[in-house]
């Protein structure tokens, strides 16, 4: 199983989701420095458990977890499945993304408040790259500028985030579908295909801004998560989140990312997926067999 931890030293003083802003311990909003400890989990539909591309990749999904001295950045990709059926692998495209995107918050190629921008850049390199790259992606970005405390998202399909604040959710992704089972994504065709392959631009994600507090749980996950839990059941692993240490939050990961897993395959369960089909006038039941990505952060005062 694939995990990762934010860099610097984090110290969570907050007791998760129990702090209000006016809480001497939180800062009362201002105060030092915020960041991530991030810890992820994630699943092949191809039942290879743990098993790992290169670039952070489970099955088709990416991911990437990156520090710089502005702000803590990371990301989930989806590769688009369907371009296997014409010799593409579809985990290239969604892992070289993450992976540009990861290099560029390294090298300090971004603005905390423009995640929208990271998305941009890494799209283009990939339009310019010598050997050509086919294929398609939707993309989550969440950026937390340690100063301002603020965090900043760029959400391009299916692939979303949650913030959840004294066990309820207080922000979230919205998702964006052409139609149904048709997300929003970034894609590269052959010259022969343009203009015949779906293809929205990075500046179509839909972007948000909002203040945070010690404490917030973040969760970035691909839609391989939410198609198979409901956020009551995701709310109800997170109350298994005692502390922020690493090693909680890592099998807090884990625990969302198995059940999810486990509910996909499940052929009598009526998951948000099949219910979101049947609003669409089609007979399905059942989880979603998917790759599964979860990333899981907490909020905390960061120390160099």
């Amino acid at each position: 199983m694939f995990s990762v931890l934010s860099y610097g030293r984090l110290v969570a003083r907050a007791v998760l989701g129990g702090l209000s802003q006016t809480d001497p311990r939180a800062g009362g909003g201002g105060g030092g420095d915020y960041g991530l400890v991030t810890a992820g989990c994630g699943f092949g539909k191809d039942f290879r458990k743990g098993l790992l591309k290169k670039g952070a990749c489970y099955g088709d999904d990416a991911c990437f977890v990156a520090r710089h001295r502005s702000a803590d950045v990371l990301g989930v990709a989806d590769g688009v499945g369907g371009w296997r059926d014409y010799g593409v692998d579809p985990s290239q495209f969604s892992g070289t993304l993450m992976r540009t995107c990861e290099r560029l918050v390294k090298e300090g190629r971004f603005i905390p408040s423009n995640p929208i921008g990271i998305l941009t850049t890494s799209y283009c390199e990939l339009l310019q790259n010598k050997v050509p790259l086919l294929g398609s992606s939707t993309a989550c970005i969440v950026v937390l500028d340690r100063t301002s405390h603020r965090l900043h998202t760029a959400n391009l399909g299916d692939s979303g985030f949650l913030v959840v604040r004294g066990g309820e959710v207080v922000h979230r992704s919205d998702e964006q579908q052409h139609y149904f089972n048709t997300p929003f994504q970034l894609s590269i065709a052959p010259p022969e295909a343009e203009g015949v392959v779906l293809s929205d631009s990075p500046d179509a994600a839909d972007s948000t801004s909002f203040d945070v507090q010690l404490g917030d749980i973040i969760l970035t996950a691909t839609d391989g998560l939410f198609d198979n839990m409901p956020d009551y059941m995701i709310l109800q692993e997170l109350k298994k989140l005692k502390n922020s240490n690493y090693e909680s939050i890592q099998q807090t990961a884990r625990s969302i990312a198995e059940q999810a897993h486990e509910l996909a395959y499940d052929p009598n369960y009526m998951s948000p997926f099949a219910q979101f089909a049947c609003d669409n006038g089609l007979n399905v039941r059942g989880g979603k067999p998917d790759d599964i990505t979860v990333l899981l952060s907490i909020v905390a005062e960061y120390t160099d």
